[in-house]
């Protein structure tokens, strides 16, 4: 069953660009992997620091994996979680 990620991201606004550029790169390496089915990264309009990820994988597994990826590690672990002011995650399997 697929299996869905919404994050809300938030950094200052002087880490914004920073907090982009890691967002953007994870991205395409995530987009790579071969259970994932989306990766989509908002900035969230009015809110400068916002950002807004949806991620779908084919299955919880899928999610597991990528969380396990040395990408996800370098990029969002130790680049962008470091520069956050706040984090909010929900998951979900899609019905």
């Amino acid at each position: 069953m697929a299996y869905a990620v919404v994050a809300h991201y938030r950094c200052a606004p002087a880490d914004e660009a920073a907090v982009r550029a890691a967002l953007l790169t994870a991205r395409e390496h995530t987009r790579a992997e071969p259970a994932n089915e989306g990766y989509e990264v908002h900035a969230v309009a009015d809110e400068p620091g916002g950002f807004l990820l949806y991620e779908r994988y084919a299955d919880r597994a899928g999610f597991e994996a990528h969380k396990a990826a040395g990408h996800f590690r370098e990029l969002i672990v130790e680049t962008v979680w470091p520069l956050l002011t706040d984090r909010s995650v929900t998951f979900a399997e899609v019905l």
